[in-house]
């Protein structure tokens, strides 16, 4: 046998040892990914849940190459958005390549399936799809925070009211989380009776609430209550001006997006509902002017 007939033999060859080699690649590279314990923690939510394994796999993958303010930063937004004790820095930036990668995958494979040419559209894809996740977040962290101020006050009302009971301090968050609305602000008391219980120290375990929320309503409120604990005064008072001043300043946020709102109306008003008023009131007009016309 000539060369040119060994030609397509060794390409066979070639082409199975690289499929071979990147086989035995993806095989060691998962293997090598650490068992993961999440005993305490917290559930992913459901698109990471879906995703989980090649989350894992990735972040595990590219942890070496991260940069390190580019997970600080993630961790600050994660904690912000309640997501810290379910999701890790380095597992939120494996979702955002994912995302960017199957939705790359994904708009290739359908204007291939159409006869279209690709051109830059799976790029535009895949950078929409690496950006949806921290959009995602950033809404989350906005409605936690807006749930947290509308909340605030009702729990302030039980813990006052079990405090002038006779109850502790801590007796009372018991009480605000099994009584209080469900929402991001009854997760966070949840937290911090759950670190009490693990040994924390109770000044501590608020302080860090007060850091992790990174509200400033959350931190006043914080601040007096330590205050007042470390002068031994009496809680109930506190509490109620604390709860008094937290309801005033609800009422004045909801005054402020009152006054707001004829303002971010006149963009709608002068854009779509003017034109179509004036559509309609100058066709008839139109109309006899045009037969009067003929």
């Amino acid at each position: 046998m000539n060369s040119l007939q060994w030609l397509p033999i060794a390409c066979a060859a070639g082409l199975g040892l690289s499929v071979a080699g990147c086989f035995y690649w993806l095989v060691s590279t998962a293997a090598s990914v650490p068992a993961e314990d999440r005993s305490y923690s917290d559930v992913p939510p459901l698109g990471f849940r879906m995703l989980w394994w090649p989350i894992r796999w990735v972040a595990h993958l590219l942890q070496p190459v991260w940069p390190r303010s580019h997970l600080s930063a993630a961790l600050v937004k994660l904690r912000l958005g309640g997501l810290d004790y379910a999701v890790g820095p380095e597992q939120f930036a494996a979702a955002r390549v994912i995302c960017a990668a199957l939705s790359a995958a994904f708009f290739a494979w359908a204007l291939a399936s159409l006869g279209r040419p690709a051109q830059w559209w799976p790029l535009l894809a895949a950078v929409a799809a690496y950006a949806f996740p921290a959009i995602w977040l950033r809404d989350r962290i906005l409605a936690r925070r807006r749930d947290t101020l509308k909340t605030l006050p009702f729990f302030l009302d039980i813990i006052t009211l079990c405090v002038e009971a006779g109850l502790n301090l801590t007796g009372a968050l018991t009480q605000a989380v099994a009584k209080g609305p469900a929402g991001p602000l009854r997760d966070e008391i949840s937290r911090v009776l759950r670190d009490v219980r693990a040994g924390r120290s109770r000044i501590d375990a608020m302080r860090t609430l007060a850091d992790r929320m990174n509200e400033p309503s959350i931190t006043n409120f914080i601040s007096a209550l330590i205050q007042a604990e470390n002068m031994g005064m009496n809680l109930g008072p506190v509490m109620r001006a604390q709860s008094e001043q937290r309801r005033a300043e609800r009422f004045a946020r909801a005054e402020k997006l009152a006054m707001e709102a004829p303002v971010k109306l006149l963009l709608p008003l002068i854009a779509f509902i003017f034109p179509c008023t004036f559509v309609v009131m100058g066709f008839p007009i139109a109309m006899k002017f045009i037969q009067m016309g003929m």
